[in-house]
């Protein structure tokens, strides 16, 4: 691992300090709202090729309506665009002066010119295409000082349970991208690992219901893909962020980057110091001859996280349609925690019979690393290319846990005898591998081929030292064989796909093919058990789009899937932080394959867009969580493969423009799921309706503030032994510019009625078990962010221009 990070970064080093030869020029101006002088910010601005109107480059205007890119000298059509407004067009030279200021340009309010799939409301948040919704998070207010886990809660469509896990529209088993990479993130890794990732360094989320071959067949649920933020501007320019919220929670750092006329430099650090509670209750009431029928418990813990997140990189642009790309990041984290736990067995009329107080205390380190280098050929003008790409990421982590246990009798008395003392030692790693080449050919019938292979090669390994002392020890922890074991786990999937689009006058298709390979290998240490399970799957995917008018289109579309079981949910290692509440990995799982079908309509109105989903999913082998409760009245939590889970629903997203300065997205999704689990054991199986409503409100309140609303309800979720409970919560946040715009300063709060409590019901023949795990959520924070930077030549000098605010054309 260490000489690929150093042959990375002295290719950074030597990159930048080479000589860069060319005459650089910027191009500037300033974006207004024509009869209010009110600055657009979002405003697109491009320059065109005079022969044939194609975009040769472009950016975007800034939040005081200010725009400068760098250009090439020549002729071209200076175009800047607003959803809503009439574009503006203009004729001009680049190549005279360094820099060539355009001026105050004002748009004019276009009310035929109907919003297409994009919402651009006070705040941008919102994006609609064929296969995927984008959600611009950088503006996002109430997710300000939070991490990326708790920014992805505030997202439509998206929830997150009692250990981490993610689903979507209801369906779990979603696979995360950073940056359009699959990350090396797996059960309950993704949390920790996103909890590194703070919501200011995220510039966007795609939400990817149904993807298409192009993408990775895994993620039965979708693909989450996280966007970090990364600068392409002229000169030395960046940003920097600071917040503190309630209860000891403090972020920091800085996004800067300094472009160049064939390289872009860029680099950012994040700093997070957060404190934390967590709480717990579960009753559960177990039909078992000669236990005592009731346990009663009762946590309660804090959590105090310190991480560290460094990201560097560089684009060098070789030539005009040759570019090369290399970035490297790593994230650091120290966390202490402790927890209270008090586990009572009651009998039958309420009485105490005996009582269990468990104390832990918790030390975690780790680090993850990731580098990655890609080159992009643009073969012709046509949009031929090809693209190449090749990632490596390293997680280490080890984990101390110490618990000391007292055992108090039916009247209460300690019972010096019964103690326990443990301790818990989980050293972890894995490495995993990303190599990736993409081919598109465009046609001159407007037809485009698309084909690609790619590896991913992974390796987990988990380990479990556990010791315990009683009387028999005086106390002193020896190695207990029962809890002690080591698992390694290898996957390894080669894949290829192809797939073609074209379109017939109102009528587009487009259709792939997808054959993965994969090779599977894992190895428990303590019986030399070895799982091998290799397979071949093809996953066709089609999508079909019918144009009805202006702002109004039909789709169709339908995609094959895979959910492959993680070093989680395949691990044979017993986690033993509640005694009586064991959970344990099943290293014979097998995968869970999924049939997705969805049709849509989309209509647009001049200030309202209607986006109609109806789609079902049908998943055959689907991992799911099973409890079982033994003689001793310990429950033990494993996967296992049901036969199948069938889900349909009808999800509408309303974009409503409601006012000039507020604009609203409400996102409803009802749908219906059935669990076939009978193959597990008699009876399971299970059935019921469920919903989730989701609001973002904007509200720019004219020379004060922008406000953002944002609430969201998940109603139940069906497992094969009972259901996940219904939870709702509510956040807001205010932001204001200050220092002409150069500052932003925000405060917010999140689940601001302190509702968002995981509740989860379990039950079959031998138990009936309810349980609320609560985390902190919570939370005030007042945040503040700083832009600097300006174009700069080569000689250090700056800009030579006085800035005319009142030019107009």
């Amino acid at each position: 691992m260490k000489p690929i990070l150093t042959h990375l970064f002295s290719l950074i080093l030597l990159l930048a300090s080479s000589s860069l030869y060319g005459q650089s020029y910027t191009i500037k101006g300033k974006v207004l709202e024509r009869g209010s002088d009110n600055p657009m910010e979002f405003a697109n601005v491009a320059l065109l090729n005079p022969a044939d109107s194609a975009l040769v480059t472009g950016g975007m205007t800034e939040l005081d309506g200010t725009f400068d890119f760098p250009a090439e000298s020549g002729d071209y059509i200076l175009r800047i665009g607003f959803i809503g407004y009439e574009n503006y067009f203009r004729n001009i030279n680049v190549g005279d002066r360094n820099t060539l200021n355009v001026g105050n340009v004002r748009l004019r309010p276009d009310a035929q010119n109907l919003q297409e799939v994009t919402v651009e409301g006070v705040q941008s948040m919102f994006e609609s295409d064929i296969d995927k919704r984008t959600f611009n998070v950088e503006n996002s207010i109430v997710a300000e000082g939070a991490t990326a886990t708790e920014l992805l809660e505030t997202l439509p469509s998206i929830q997150v349970d009692d250990e981490g896990g993610i689903s979507m529209r209801g369906s779990g088993n979603i696979l995360i991208y950073i940056n359009g990479r699959p990350s090396n993130l797996s059960g309950d890794d993704a949390e920790s690992i996103l909890a590194q990732f703070p919501a200011n360094s995220i510039k966007s989320v795609e939400l990817i219901t149904n993807p298409s071959s192009r993408y990775d067949a895994a993620g039965v649920g979708g693909i989450i893909n996280i966007i970090l933020k990364k600068n392409e501007k002229t000169g030395l320019n960046g940003q920097v962020n600071a917040s503190i919220g309630t209860r000891d929670k403090y972020t920091a750092g800085f996004n800067m980057n300094y472009g160049l006329e064939k390289v872009n430099i860029y680099a950012s650090y994040n700093f997070q110091d957060r404190r934390l509670f967590r709480e717990g209750e579960g009753l559960r009431e177990s039909f078992i001859p000669n236990v005592s029928p009731f346990l009663d418990q009762d946590n309660y813990g804090e959590s105090f996280d310190v991480s560290h997140l460094v990201r560097t990189g560089l684009d060098w642009n070789i030539t005009e349609n040759k570019t090369f790309g290399v970035y490297a990041q790593a994230n650091f984290r120290d966390r202490y925690s402790f927890n209270d736990l008090n586990q009572r067995n009651l009998n039958s009329i309420g009485q105490l019979d005996s009582l269990f107080v468990r104390n832990n205390e918790d030390t975690r380190t780790s680090y993850n690393i990731e580098a990655g280098v890609n080159y992009t050929w643009e073969i012709d003008t046509l949009g031929q290319r090809l693209f190449t790409s090749a990632s490596y990421s390293y997680d280490d982590r080890f984990q101390d846990e110490f618990y000391d246990q007292r055992f108090f009798n039916s009247f209460n008395e300690e019972v010096p005898d019964n103690r326990l003392i443990q301790i818990n030692e989980r050293p972890q790693w894995s490495n995993f591998w990303v190599l990736q080449v993409d081919y598109e050919k465009p046609f001159q019938n407007g037809g485009k081929f698309e084909s690609g292979l790619k590896g991913t090669f992974g390796e987990w390994d988990r380990g479990q030292d556990f010791f315990q002392g009683d009387q028999t020890t005086n106390f002193i922890p020896v190695m207990d064989d029962q809890f002690s074991d080591g698992f390694n786990f290898r996957e390894d999937v080669y894949a290829g796909y192809m797939s073609y689009r074209n379109k017939l006058g109102k009528f587009g298709y487009q259709g792939g093919l997808r054959g993965e390979y994969t090779e599977t290998t894992s190895l428990q240490e303590s019986n030399q058990n070895v799982v091998v399970n290799n397979y071949f799957n093809l996953f066709p995917s089609l999508y079909l789009s019918y144009d009805l008018g202006k702002e109004e289109e039909f789709t169709a579309n339908y995609s094959r899937r895979i959910s492959r079981p993680n070093i989680w949910a395949l691990a044979p290692l017993f986690r033993v932080a509640d005694l009586f509440n064991l959970s344990v990995g099943n290293p014979f799982l097998q995968p869970e394959l999924t049939d997705s079908y969805e049709v849509g309509y989309m209509k647009g109105w001049e200030r309202y867009l209607m986006n109609a989903t109806v789609y079902h999913r049908f998943s055959t082998d689907i991992l799911t969580r099973v409890v079982r409760v033994d003689d001793n009245n310990v429950a033990v939590q494993t996967r296992e493969n049901a036969n199948s889970r069938s889900a349909t629903g009808f999800e509408l997203v309303n974009q409503i423009q409601v006012t000039d300065w507020f604009d609203a997205t409400l996102t409803g999704n009802l749908f219906y799921s059935e669990i076939i689990g009978d193959n597990i054991e008699e009876g399971f199986n299970n059935s019921n309706f469920s919903w989730t409503v989701s609001l973002l409100a904007n509200m720019a309140v004219p020379k004060f503030a922008t406000v953002q609303i944002q609430g969201n309800y998940r109603g139940p979720i069906v497992l094969p032994q009972g259901e996940i409970e219904p939870l709702w919560g509510i956040n807001a946040g205010i932001r204001k510019n200050i220092m002409n715009n150069r500052a932003t300063i925000s405060a917010n709060v999140s689940d601001i009625f302190n509702t968002r409590i995981f509740r989860i019901r379990a039950e079959d023949q031998r138990f009936v078990q309810d349980r609320m795990f609560n985390r902190e959520t919570r939370i005030g924070t007042l945040s503040f962010t700083w832009r600097f930077g300006g174009f700069r030549d080569r000689n250090g000098r700056g800009e030579r221009e006085e800035y005319d605010e009142d030019m107009d054309f």
